[in-house]
């Protein structure tokens, strides 16, 4: 090892290098199965049984958008400009379309007064799968539909596979109320009826072989009433609605925005949107890189924990009710900004809370703290054995401080005496340096309203419920007691 290798700028470049959280199923393929003439050709990639019923944090679940909008409305050129912002990403366009139902002989010979608008007319039993698939990290075969002979291809389709993000873009995609649930954010695209129909017209007789007249004859009759009855209802469903489609580069810049910081988050905040990661960079990878070695010296523990718990405590901050509040500055001008909330506490729970106290009285000049003291081995974290708590802690918010969040145990037995002596629970916000997702999971079934701030989730508990990672006893590192 070279001399210098536990300086912070090596380890920051060490810790700069690829970082993968998770498992990823990419190449895991075996073969294709045979297609049959009613469904899509698909096939499951060569994973052992044993994966369905491991960790589900081991697979990052895609992140499904949903686009609908009227015929020609500028859907497909809204689903292309996210992708190419989202270039950084592995995204998978599905189109309804593609899961046409073939037509019938019988169907064929009147294809004229077929629907093609209408629900009945697409698979949707098919497209749940194709998705239900994809959101498992599994490889799929989409169906090619041609649109001058209303059949599937049955010697063609379009594999996908693992994917970041799934875009579903289609007129009806709204309609079903289970593939909405599917999605995590739906947009409609809303352009003017006129311009749909001109844009219907170029497409239909360009690409789809048709004269003008039998394309007007279609929308007359089935267009239009379909988009009233069916399109235009599901409008309701809408998160977010584009005017003029993919000229509006300002709410589509906005909607990829959003998705980059959606899939940032850990999958656990997505499941409870009161559990915060603070944003994660170098600096504090290779802090928590440094705090985790179990041969760095007892000063850089403290220095580098004591760094992160900064960190942590100024975010947890930063989710405090505040008030607008105007100043002069010595220039004269009036600048408009925030005044702190003033009714605060901590609590630090015994003993390795008490690492984080510093940094609290650091950025809250004279705050009160608290003590709980709860024994955690043998009792499951349920015995308290000490407390002291300001007299008026009821009209406070409070930050409770452990530095690891383990079980969860004896985290729950601390915020239930808080909400006994009358604290709200969403006025508690837990501060820790890291959590196991079994302790998030907890904590949150049992409080939801409660806020957690942590700087990084670790895998898994072990068979002796110590975080994995993790970085020992954090209270006997910090305070010198582990030698």
């Amino acid at each position: 090892m070279p001399e210098d290798s536990t300086s912070i700028d090596y380890v920051m470049e060490k810790a700069s290098g690829p970082h993968f959280s998770g498992l990823r199923l990419d190449g895991l393929l075996s073969s294709p199965s045979k297609s049959s003439n009613s469904s899509p050709s698909h096939f499951r990639s060569g994973v052992s049984s044993s994966f369905d019923t491991a960790d589900p944090a081991a697979h990052t679940q895609p992140f499904v958008i949903g686009v609908t909008g009227g015929t020609a409305s500028g859907k497909t050129t809204v689903c292309d400009m996210i992708i190419q912002q989202l270039h950084d990403h592995r995204i998978v366009l599905v189109n309804q379309d593609s899961f046409y139902r073939g037509l019938t002989s019988e169907e064929m010979k009147h294809v004229q007064e077929y629907n093609f608008d209408h629900p009945d007319a697409f698979d949707t039993e098919q497209l749940l799968h194709c998705v239900d698939i994809l959101k498992s990290g599994q490889p799929y075969q989409i169906p090619i539909y041609d649109f001058k002979t209303h059949q599937r291809k049955s010697d063609a389709f379009r594999q996908v596979n693992a994917c970041d993000v799934i875009i579903l873009e289609g007129i009806l995609v709204f309609h079903d109320s289970r593939v909405r649930d599917l999605m995590n954010m739906k947009i409609f695209v809303d352009t003017d009826a006129d311009v749909r129909l001109a844009r219907r017209i170029r497409r239909d007789t360009v690409e789809r072989g048709r004269d003008v007249d039998s394309v007007l004859e279609q929308y007359a009759k089935f267009v239009k009433p379909a988009f009233d009855d069916f399109v235009l209802p599901s409008k309701k469903y809408a998160d977010v609605i584009i005017p003029r489609g993919g000229d509006n580069h300002v709410a589509v810049d906005l909607i990829v925005q959003h998705i980059h910081t959606k899939l940032g988050l850990h999958d656990l905040c997505k499941i409870y949107p009161n559990v915060f990661v603070i944003q994660s960079t170098f600096q504090i990878r290779g802090m928590h890189t440094l705090i985790r070695e179990k041969d760095i010296s007892k000063h850089d523990f403290v220095f580098y924990s004591d760094r992160l718990i900064r960190l942590v405590v100024e975010h947890g901050l930063g989710h405090l009710p505040f008030t607008e509040k105007q100043v002069v500055t010595p220039t004269g001008s009036v600048y408009s900004g925030v005044d702190f909330c003033k009714k605060l506490c901590g609590v630090s729970v015994i003993r390795s809370g008490e690492s984080m106290e510093n940094a609290l009285r650091a950025c809250c000049k004279g705050i009160k703290i608290g003590k709980i003291l709860i024994h955690r081995d043998g009792d499951n974290g349920m015995q308290l054995i000490y407390e002291k708590l300001p007299s008026d802690i009821s009209e406070r918010h409070v930050l409770l401080l452990d530095p690891v969040l383990g079980t969860g145990n004896s985290a729950n037995q601390a915020i239930e005496l808080l909400i006994k002596k009358g604290v709200p629970e969403s006025h508690i916000i837990f501060l820790n340096l890291i959590s196991a997702p079994e302790g998030i999971h907890c904590v949150c079934k049992r409080f939801p309203k409660l806020k957690i701030v942590t700087s990084e989730i670790d895998q898994c508990l072990n068979e002796e419920f110590r975080v994995i990672p993790g970085l020992g006893e954090f209270g006997d590192r910090y305070f010198g007691t582990d030698e």
